[in-house]
């Protein structure tokens, strides 16, 4: 599958979050937040008054950017940055955005 082709899997996956989550009781989540000013770092999707954030990481079973050495390296200093400033990130593919697994794993860390 093609990078183009593997974009569109993944914004499609992602569309229903914000449905899944006011079906779950949940704050709609803000998108491509940017939490470390002046680095452009942003987060898919993020609950900034809870520190929580998802981040959808697409062409993992490809060789895709997450699954590669340089892409994986910069997502550990991104994810260790989040967290050294208090955030929780939870990584998650877009089959789990799109069977609900996702929204399920964002309402147990913001409701407990």
């Amino acid at each position: 599958m093609s990078e183009s082709a593997r974009g569109k899997v993944t914004r499609r996956a992602a569309i229903p979050l914000a449905l899944q989550c006011r079906l779950a009781a949940l704050p709609e989540p803000t998108t491509e937040y940017r939490f470390a000013p002046p680095r452009k770092w942003r987060f898919d999707f993020s609950w900034p008054a809870v520190k929580v954030a998802l981040e959808v990481e697409g062409g993992v079973f490809v060789a895709g950017r997450h699954s590669r050495g340089s892409g994986m390296v910069k997502d550990m200093e991104k994810y260790n940055a989040a967290t050294l400033a208090g955030w929780r990130v939870f990584r998650v593919t877009p089959t789990q955005v799109a069977d609900g697994s996702a929204v399920t794993l964002i309402e147990q860390a913001i409701k407990g």
